[in-house]
């Protein structure tokens, strides 16, 4: 079941094209990400998709006539910003307020991990804190459906880890996700299906493993140090310094077998590295540019 259908979505200003003819559809109860560096347009997409952008042409279907899409979707921008001299209980019964479907404040205190702070004042929060406040309110009507927008940019990793079990966690309560990142870790670890944007346009697009197994390099082992000749053990290894080889491999599982035919062959090394493709390498080989720059 599609909770959100997109077609040949396009916005254009002057003579930019911001969105170009993209077509997409979100499942309900999975976690789909918009991957790519600022300016590829994925704002500007979520902005229409939460109707607050007009499209300049293209069609956007989310539930379905009857349902009311506004109390039914939680958004929490890229830039937010809360009250600064309410604690979190009373911010998130502020915006509860404004709701006439609403979780319970305690349940949702809990639920974020916001429970042990509930009294702090939104101004004396940390970083991470201060966003999990932005996810607390984009729940406070008990939504289907989730915006998250770049939701762990400037966080510390220790911070961004721990808001993405909270994410993960929203999936597990069947809630649907769209989450946009810039962050190729980020997608490939709480996403069911990814949409790497590049320049307005839909690129690539489906489950973080299967882009990268068709975009992708193939797994490398690097064996640094290594005091003999390899070649004589390992034919196809090559040798991109005289301290370091590496070889691709088609199956992890080989590794124990080479290891094995090195101390057979009396080859000493100071380490092996695994070296595998990830999502920035599937970006970096269909644009030829860095996720990140």
């Amino acid at each position: 079941m599609n909770v959100i259908e997109v077609k040949n979505l396009t916005k254009v200003y002057g003579d930019i094209i911001a969105v170009n003819n993209i077509s997409f559809n979100v499942r309900k109860g999975e976690i789909f990400s918009l991957l790519g560096p600022n300016g590829a347009g994925k704002t500007t997409t979520v902005e229409m998709l939460e109707m607050i952008r007009k499209p300049t042409s293209g069609e956007i279907k989310i539930f379905d006539s009857k349902t009311d899409i506004k109390e039914n979707i939680g958004i929490l921008p890229q830039k937010f910003q809360s009250f600064e001299r309410l604690s979190v209980r009373e911010t998130l019964k502020y915006f509860s307020s404004l709701y006439e479907k609403r979780i319970d404040i305690d349940e949702l205190l809990n639920l974020i991990g916001l429970k042990e702070v509930e009294g702090i004042m939104y101004k004396n929060l940390s970083g991470g804190l201060k966003r999990r406040v932005g996810v607390a309110i984009a729940l406070v009507n008990d939504p289907e459906l989730i915006f998250l927008d770049e939701p762990t940019t400037g966080l510390d990793p220790a911070a961004r880890r721990s808001l993405w079990e909270v994410i993960k966690n929203l999936k597990k309560r069947g809630k649907t996700i769209i989450l946009t990142t810039h962050y190729m870790e980020e997608a490939q670890y709480l996403a069911d299906r990814v949409a790497i944007m590049h320049r307005g346009k839909i690129i690539a697009m489906d489950e973080p493993h299967k882009l990268i197994e068709r975009y992708g390099d193939k797994t490398k082992l690097i064996i640094k140090g290594a005091d003999g000749n390899l070649k004589e053990i390992l034919p196809s290894i090559k040798y991109s310094s005289s301290r370091e080889a590496v070889m691709e491999i088609d199956d992890e599982g080989d590794i124990a077998s080479i290891i094995l035919q090195l101390k057979k062959g009396g080859i000493r090394y100071e380490r092996i590295e695994i070296e595998r493709a990830n999502l920035e390498d599937v970006f970096l080989k269909l644009t030829g540019a860095k996720l990140r720059g």
